[in-house]
């Protein structure tokens, strides 16, 4: 019973811990931080489950991370799925409902879900959980090069994109008050020489 309640303990204090940082992790790689929540909390509820498995864990934070990583995974190809009977016509898409946020983050948010889904995950990863490449690579499985070459690929679409949202912002603040055109123009008189 005693190793029970610290292993319980373990969940919690890596709740404490954690639970923000993987929160917004997943909050960029989803983009719907409602699901970001559910992930997290889902990844708790395993710990949970497994409270002694859980204490032999080397890292906490990496080992939870993985969980709800994967949770996104599998809801990804189930949302693929919902999608392919939308546009069938068997199923209605329901309204989505988007909390108040900051314009930044809603930006970044909708350029990340512009990216292919590998590239986005070693970009979030790695910006947004503050990984190392090294850790990037070995919690995706793959050569270390791969990772530097996703965020070098990546860093460079989110400019782009991010500089093309705020250029179209940019151009709808300061464009001008233009007077709706009259309906007949009158002839302009030219003076002879």
């Amino acid at each position: 019973m005693g190793d029970e309640l610290e292993a319980r303990e373990a969940v919690r204090d890596a709740y404490q811990a954690h639970y923000r940082r993987l929160v917004a992790a997943l909050y960029a790689l989803t983009g719907d931080h409602a699901e970001a929540q559910d992930l997290v909390q889902e990844a708790y509820a395993r710990a949970l489950a497994r409270p002694r498995q859980f204490l032999d864990v080397a890292d906490p934070e990496a080992w939870l991370r993985t969980v709800a990583m994967n949770l996104a995974r599998t809801r990804w190809r189930r949302r693929r799925l919902f999608d392919t009977l939308v546009r069938s016509g068997r199923v209605a898409r329901p309204v989505e409902s988007v909390p108040g946020v900051d314009p930044n983050r809603v930006a970044l948010v909708a350029a990340l879900q512009q990216l292919s889904q590998a590239t986005r995950e070693t970009i979030v990863l790695h910006h947004l959980a503050d990984m190392s490449v090294h850790e990037v690579a070995e919690a995706l499985g793959v050569p270390v090069g791969t990772v530097k070459a996703r965020l070098s690929r990546g860093r460079a679409m989110l400019a782009t994109l991010l500089s093309d949202a705020d250029a179209g912002d940019d151009v709808q603040r300061r464009r001008p008050y233009l007077p709706p055109a009259p309906a007949e123009r009158p002839q302009e008189v030219r003076d002879a020489p």
